[in-house]
């Protein structure tokens, strides 16, 4: 095998494979979800479903006004603890859906 330089016409095919490869959204999100990022666990790169989001959304908001009519502690600090982890999942999710 020779290590000379490419021809114009190999250099013009890589360069049109290359600009393909890029646009292949699929793809690129496979091969950023396999790079190694140090300080982040698996779970924590993973994107919720938008049911999952809703039904948390759901929950949340029924814990909510249940909590101002019938002000027991049990179902406020169950809101309080469903809540964050509602922001948490729409945050993610709407992260997933911006992204480029």
């Amino acid at each position: 095998m020779t290590t000379g330089r490419l021809s114009d016409d190999e250099r013009r095919v890589l360069a049109e494979m290359e600009r393909a490869l890029r646009r292949d959204r699929r793809l690129d999100r496979r091969l950023r979800t396999l790079r190694w990022r140090p300080g982040l666990s698996r779970l924590a790169s993973c994107t919720p479903h938008p049911l999952a989001v809703a039904l948390l959304l759901a929950v949340s908001v029924a814990l909510m006004v249940a909590g101002i009519i019938t002000s027991a502690p049990a179902v406020i600090w169950a809101f309080a603890a469903v809540w964050p982890l509602t922001l948490y999942a729409a945050f993610r999710l709407l992260c997933r859906w911006t992204e480029p």
